[in-house]
């Protein structure tokens, strides 16, 4: 009876022994990836930047910006490092950030979709910088989208630019496309029309790789459109030294 039961407790020895292996096994491959997650889960800082710091490396649709902390709009986007979209606002005819007490004085704002403050200032520009995505290049917008919802034949407008309204029940009604008549690709805006005390609102889009950078501003800064062509270009420029 004796050797008969010695080999079975070995057999529940060795047994035991493999489920323990196992069990240590499991718990090394476990410990192993929380420590790999760890390391390359992505951190955010925990201040935001100062507002009157110099600016600050951001990363949008790949795309390197530098950023001054206090034309960024919302508190929650003053960081470094990449970002989805940003929001920005600058003063005109300067296109420089708003002052540190202005910027802090600001209520905090949470940017949806594309909309602008209830109360635009004739004095401000609103810069968003975000990702092309599958939406086709302005330029492209130009030649193949917008012809498809002109209303009427093109108007003259101040210094050289051209008007063309799109037809209601498109999904530009209300709008005109504007641009400079020789060139249209130099320079063109979609702009809202003027409504009792409303102003209208004008939008230049820019690409830089796959970063689209989109500027709203008053449509009667088009009076002197070539010194606001000037200006976006000089502001691009700060923003994107390498590219703009």
């Amino acid at each position: 009876m004796t050797a008969h039961a010695v080999p079975g407790l070995r057999l529940r020895r060795k047994s035991h022994s493999l489920l323990l292996l196992l069990v240590l096994l499991v718990v090394l491959i476990a410990a192993a990836a929380i420590f790999v997650s760890y390391m390359l889960w992505p951190t955010w800082p925990t201040k935001a930047a100062v507002l009157d710091a110099p600016a600050v490396p951001v990363t949008v649709a790949g795309v390197l910006f530098n950023i001054p902390p206090s034309a960024i709009r919302a508190p929650v986007q003053r960081y470094p490092g990449a970002h989805e979209r940003i929001d920005l606002i600058f003063l005109c005819p300067s296109l420089a950030p708003r002052s540190t007490e202005g910027a802090a004085a600001a209520p905090a704002v949470t940017v949806e979709n594309d909309a602008l403050p209830a109360a635009v200032s004739a004095d401000r520009l609103f810069v968003t910088i975000g990702g092309l995505g599958a939406v086709l290049a302005p330029a492209e917008r130009l030649r193949s989208i917008y012809p498809r919802y002109f209303e009427t034949e093109a108007t003259a407008g101040a210094d050289g630019l051209a008007v063309l309204p799109f037809r209601a029940g498109t999904p530009y009604e209300g709008e005109d496309l504007i641009y400079f008549a020789e060139k249209p690709e130099a320079f063109f805006v979609r702009c809202t029309r003027t409504v009792r005390t409303v102003p209208g609102i004008c939008v230049h889009e820019r690409l830089l790789d796959a970063a689209d950078i989109t500027l709203r501003f008053p449509r009667q800064w088009l009076q002197d459109w070539r010194s606001v062509a000037v200006g976006f270009d000089r502001l691009v420029g700060q923003l994107h030294p390498n590219g703009g």
